[in-house]
């Protein structure tokens, strides 16, 4: 939200049917936004890396899961898939145009979040020593 902006007018220029239940971009903001989807796309801002590199980049991901992750973002066009005719076959992912787009809205939200860590984390740690069960 641009500091001159209103609530209303950031909500004003969301997409109509955005909170429809058949939505046909669920899927892919379900993708985009869940626990790994942002973190790969912005781990592809720099440029081409080897599936190797992603894994050890991104910690606590599993190779399943990145793999799977990688499948969808390539399936919806936000990363190509680059496969060299070597031996073995070298398989590098980059962002497509439209994926570098969507990386610029992410890092910013990322940025957002690491902006006020601080802040987030004791909000929670307040909410927790107030709402224990043994209250």
């Amino acid at each position: 939200m641009r500091v001159s902006e209103q609530p209303e007018d950031v909500f004003a220029r969301l997409p109509a049917g955005s909170f429809d239940k058949d939505c046909p971009t669920r899927p892919l903001m379900a993708q985009v936004t869940g626990r790994w989807g942002a973190l790969i796309i912005a781990a592809l801002v720099p440029g081409p890396v080897r599936f190797s590199g992603l894994h050890r980049q991104i910690g606590g991901i599993s190779q399943k899961m990145l793999s799977q992750y990688l499948k969808s973002l390539v399936r919806y066009g936000l990363v190509e898939r680059l496969v060299e005719p070597t031996v073995p076959p070298q398989v590098t992912y980059r962002l497509t145009p439209l994926g570098r787009s969507l990386a610029e809205q992410l890092c910013a939200l990322l940025g957002w979040f690491g902006a006020n860590t601080a802040e987030l984390e004791a909000a929670r740690q307040r909410h927790d020593a107030t709402d224990s069960p043994s209250r």
